[in-house]
């Protein structure tokens, strides 16, 4: 025990006269840990952009909801925009005209006859005015069923979700969101009370929780805004609002007239537009058991849905959550370059104390002399030289992770960018600071530690 006390005495006192000589060339100490400063600073704030992209798209999945597949109407186009060579867009054809497009139908068989689909949900959206007590805002009114709340990881902030019941019956009640709770009621509870969509009054009896406006690039990605809508079973929709499916009796009365030769159309005019005749649902979201599962189900609705609609490619169908991971990995590949590209002034920083301790080995070369004539040893010399290059570097360190969590919140501000630093890439960055300094610093204290005492004297 008092070996080690006084082995631990002797190495402090090398630490000390290290820790003299640091501060007795402030300026050159500086200089001299400015390499990792900023290479510590650079990883930090790389490794918090990085974790700032892959927490966004951890929540981007969850606002699309895990395992979910989303199947919209495709862009409809002229027949002669398809070549027989494929060129152009293949989602119209001879056979879409036997095609009702997507519906209630659709959505039913999905459910039935699918295995491993957990859950569907229609949707159907149009825009109307909610009015109530003279107050009014614009809403976009969602049909939907009741699991789409589940579906998409919608919770509600008061009240609860329609039933399977109310749906089938197509009753008037629907949740809010809040900002419409907010323009419409304001401070009073809406539940129980009544707003005025169209010619229909809707019985609030639920409101969701705020998420925020979406963009227009999310709402591609299947996300939903929830904060300006109006949701109701989609019985109700389409049987007290309207079916986009039915044709107007002006369109039955030309089919009376003209029979088939009705159907022809201009060049460049679209079949909904001559019939009356539209997709019934804006689009239907399903979920799938296992994640494994999205790739196969996705194509097994592909062929079902082409059946139903007679061979048209009428329809789209998106994996929100496979593309969100195949932007991940592209996320990860940049944020490993941006990493290297980091680490690179870790090790320039590396050789600039090297460098600098080689020479503060020559300028001192007259001090190393007398302290191995009055009886210090190699070890001694190694320790104090070991212990300043690596003081140099922790410091350098210490200030690079103040330095690189600043910055990563400077980049958050004013480039819109979320950052997150996390307690890993400040371990990290400090543990490898730390190794800089010895592996760097290594090779000056041993050329310092065999330099002649005789010689150095003499210098």
């Amino acid at each position: 025990m008092k070996s080690i006390k006084a082995l631990f005495t002797r190495y402090l006192h090398d630490i000390l006269i290290a820790v003299e000589a640091i501060l007795a060339h402030k300026m050159k100490s500086l200089l001299t840990g400015m390499g990792i400063m900023f290479g510590v600073a650079a990883v930090i704030s790389m490794l918090a952009i990085g974790k700032g992209a892959q927490q966004e798209v951890l929540d981007q999945i969850k606002l699309v909801g895990v395992n979910n597949i989303i199947i919209s109407p495709a862009q409809k186009v002229s027949n002669s925009s398809v070549g027989d060579d494929g060129t152009g867009s293949p989602n119209r054809g001879d056979n879409q005209r036997f095609s009702r497009g997507l519906t209630l139908l659709d959505a039913q068989s999905i459910k039935e006859v699918i295995p491993g689909v957990t859950k569907v949900s229609p949707v159907v959206l149009m825009h109307y005015q909610a009015i109530q007590d003279g107050k009014s805002c614009p809403v976009g009114l969602e049909g939907v069923a009741p699991e789409y709340f589940d579906l998409l990881n919608i919770e509600l902030e008061q009240g609860a979700v329609f039933t399977e019941e109310q749906g089938r019956k197509g009753v008037t009640v629907c949740v809010i969101g809040s900002m419409v709770k907010d323009q419409i009621f304001g401070q009073k509870n809406p539940l129980g009370r009544y707003i005025k969509c169209g010619q229909v009054w809707l019985q609030v009896i639920g409101v969701a929780q705020s998420r925020g406006a979406t963009s227009g690039e999310k709402d591609q990605k299947g996300m939903v805004r929830v904060d300006d809508r109006v949701f109701v079973p989609v019985k109700t929709m389409l049987l007290r609002f309207k079916d986009r499916s039915r044709i107007k009796p002006e369109v039955m009365e030309g089919m009376a007239r003209g029979g088939a030769g009705f159907f022809m159309q201009d060049e460049g005019q679209d079949k909904n537009e001559s019939t009356g005749m539209q997709d019934q649902l804006d689009k239907i979201i399903v979920q799938v058991d296992e994640s494994d599962k999205l790739s196969v189900v996705s194509d097994v609705i592909h062929r079902m849905l082409q059946r139903r609609h007679a061979g048209a490619n009428d329809f789209e169908i998106t994996v929100p959550e496979l593309l969100l991971k195949q932007q991940q990995k592209t996320n990860d590949v940049f944020n490993i370059v941006l990493g290297a590209i980091a680490s690179i002034s870790l090790i320039v920083g590396g050789i600039g104390i090297m460098n600098i301790m080689l020479a503060s080995v020559w300028e001192r070369i007259r001090e190393i002399g007398t302290r191995q004539a009055i009886g210090a040893s190699r070890k001694d010399i190694i320790v104090q030289f070991l212990a300043e290059s690596t003081l140099i570097s922790i410091t350098g360190g210490i200030i690079g992770i103040i330095l690189g969590v600043v910055l990563a919140q400077l980049i958050q501000v004013m480039a819109d960018i979320k950052t997150i630093v996390s307690l890993f890439s400040v371990v990290v960055a400090f543990g490898v600071s730390a190794s800089v300094g010895i592996l760097f610093g290594y090779l000056p204290a041993k050329q310092a530690a065999t330099q002649d005492p005789v010689e150095s004297l003499r210098h």
